[in-house]
């Protein structure tokens, strides 16, 4: 019995020190609060397939009462907010492409004459097949509102039907939008953690130093460091590529080489991103848990599942610092639509200057706080 108790109060007096190891680091105590928090916080507001306030447009060739009340009925739902009116349907690819829009409207000429007969009226229902997410969820409230509409007009009716068609994916294959966002994501993994690791590694191994004390200067010393992160992950890519393309059958719209570009300077950034991680730390666990601090946020803000637009405006704002959120959107757009570098340039400037901020601040980290 003493034999037990005393094994007992040896358990207690362990579990005691090990309590107070842990709790007088602040660098521990930071690890287990903060980023709980930031991802509690950040799944909370990103991490919804509700619609809230989605972009649409409106192409209205009816011009009628009719047309107007349903209008009124999609504007008055909060899943909704219109951003555009348009005059002709020529204008409808120009909205979805460039993302200003998450669903287009268009209510036919004859709208309301069909009504008055009582026939059925098609109103087509355009939306972005390239998350197929919220374009079933988009379908799915105007679903909802047309029948309410039939409802009143007459309860024992179908007045209006509805004509849905998803650009860039026809069937809505989950696969087409998942697959093609892999090329980019691996990539982003692994690029952060292998350019985060690469001092780290050599100073627990003391030869990092060595090299400072070399005739190498620190430029030189971050070219040769952001050289192979930025070559296992454009590796890395056209392997998933390659997969995504003829192992699973995602047909690719665009060109290979515009896609190419997209994943060097969104490596470029993400290399950027790692080796300044590396300079701050000191050992290669550090790297691991300030990689592990920074993926999900970046993931959860890239609009992988749910769009930027549902996001608060705060976080939206925060996006613009995402190199995955630009990498995933010009890889959607050359792969699923066809997009050269000129539809797409605009996501090249957060990416590279991400780049230019992080490639510097690596530099002087290089030179300041590992020297």
């Amino acid at each position: 019995m003493d034999a037990w108790k005393s094994y007992i109060e040896k358990v207690r007096w362990m579990i005691r020190k090990e309590l107070l190891a842990t709790l007088s680091d602040p660098r521990t105590k930071f690890i287990l609060i903060v980023p709980v928090l930031m991802q509690t916080m950040l799944f909370g507001y990103t991490a919804t397939y509700d619609l809230d306030l989605a972009p649409y447009v409106v192409l209205d060739m009816s011009h009628s009462s009719a047309a107007a009340d349903f209008e009124t009925d999609i504007d008055g739902s909060p899943a909704f907010r219109r951003v555009r009116t348009l005059s002709n349907s020529n204008e409808i690819a120009d909205a979805i492409d460039s993302g200003e829009a998450m669903l287009a409207i268009s209510i036919p000429s004859d709208f309301e004459n069909r009504l008055n007969r009582g026939e059925a009226s098609p109103i087509q229902v355009i939306t972005d097949g390239r998350n197929t997410m919220t374009a079933n969820a988009a379908s799915s409230y105007v679903e909802r509102i047309a029948a309410a509409f039939n409802a009143e007009r007459n309860p024992k009716a179908t007045a209006v039907s509805l004509e849905t068609i998803s650009w860039y994916n026809p069937n809505l294959i989950t696969r087409w939008t998942f697959l093609p966002s892999l090329i980019a994501m691996l990539a982003f993994n692994q690029v952060l953690i292998l350019s985060g690791l690469s001092v780290a590694r050599e100073r627990e191994q003391g030869t990092f130093d060595q090299l400072l004390v070399t005739p190498i200067s620190p430029s030189i010393i971050l070219i040769g460091k952001a050289a192979v992160p930025v070559l296992m992950g454009m590796i890395q890519s056209t392997l998933v590529l390659l997969i995504c393309r003829f192992w699973f059958q995602v047909p690719m719209a665009g060109n290979p080489l515009t896609l190419w570009t997209v994943i060097f300077v969104f490596t470029l950034s993400c290399t950027g991103i790692g080796l300044s991680i590396s300079a701050i730390s000191s050992t290669m666990q550090q790297v691991m848990v300030y990689c592990f601090l920074l993926l999900m946020p970046m993931i959860l803000l890239s609009g992988i599942a749910t769009p930027v637009a549902n996001m608060p405006e705060i976080l939206q704002i925060l996006t613009y610092a995402d190199p995955l959120r630009f990498a995933l959107d010009s890889v959607w757009r050359v792969y699923l639509e066809g997009c050269g570098l000129s539809a797409i340039a605009w996501n090249f400037v957060p990416m590279l200057a991400v780049a230019a901020v992080t490639f510097p601040l690596a530099g002087w980290l290089f030179r300041h706080n590992l020297g």
